[in-house]
């Protein structure tokens, strides 16, 4: 019970005060929402890395840690397909993208109505991301109530600035500041459905742990790469983000190895 409390602080809390870093800010700190995306995605490229893959390889072995990934991936795919079913327009459907900026809707922040349309994919696809995340933490919790603890944390520090990520954007469209910050704790609430899953997994077998927690990986990964990095690019046009995304690898490292 207390793991599956902590994948809920780590949801709600983390994402809860990235929205009120968002409505405190403002539009004073165009880049400090880029800035933060790029620092989480070195923390969950760490915690992938130095938390997860290793605990997976010393539960089980290489293979059933490179299904996992692979697993992790191919999960996040189908969420992100259902998500980009869900909100995309016909028109956007047939629109051929032929730079990153209208990939990643860099283009989006230039009217009202696109940027509450983007708040809300943000709002759903994070949403969707956070449940893998909560695996995460209760299969590894209930194998090793430390590494529940460490990856609590962790988790916590780098969906403050996915909170920020969805709160920008919904304030920017015209959603009041106290529904926002509502919206935006809400979304990290599906941590807890994935806690619950997490522990029941963890209570089958180590390799169930094991294959759990690099599927976890493999759709954290994903996120970084696919999402996060390419985003922060974007909104940066310069190498800032870079130089974020391994200072955030560096603290995640290090606070892994406490």
């Amino acid at each position: 019970m207390r793991i599956i409390l902590f994948s809920a602080i780590a949801g709600i809390l983390g994402t809860g005060l990235g929205g009120a870093a968002s409505v405190i800010i403002g539009k004073r700190s165009p880049n400090m929402t880029c800035w933060m995306l790029s620092f989480a995605g070195g923390v969950m490229t760490s915690i992938v890395c130095f938390g997860l893959i290793p605990e997976a390889m010393h539960l089980s072995n290489m293979a059933i840690s490179v299904l996992g990934l692979i697993l992790g991936v191919a999960v996040i795919m189908i969420l992100n397909r259902i998500v980009d079913a869900i909100t995309e327009t016909a028109a956007d459907k047939r629109k051929i993208h032929h730079t990153h900026e209208e990939l990643y809707h860099g283009k989006s922040l230039i009217a009202r109505k696109a940027l509450l349309r983007s708040g809300i994919i943000m709002l759903i696809a994070i949403g969707l991301h956070n449940i893998p995340e909560g695996v995460a933490i209760g299969a590894g919790g209930s194998h090793d109530i430390q590494l529940g603890n460490l990856l609590a944390l962790m988790i916590a520090l780098h969906n403050i600035p996915e909170g920020m990520a969805i709160a920008a954007p919904l304030l920017a469209g015209g959603i009041g500041k106290t529904k926002t910050m509502l919206l935006t704790a809400l979304s990290g609430a599906l941590t807890l459905l994935g806690g619950a899953i997490g522990v029941l997994i963890g209570h089958i077998s180590d390799t169930a742990v094991a294959l759990s927690l690099a599927a976890a990986g493999g759709a954290m990964l994903y996120v970084v790469f696919g999402e996060i990095i390419p985003q922060s690019v974007v909104m940066t046009k310069n190498r800032a983000a870079t130089i974020v995304t391994l200072f955030g690898i560096i603290v995640g490292f290090v606070v892994a190895q406490m």
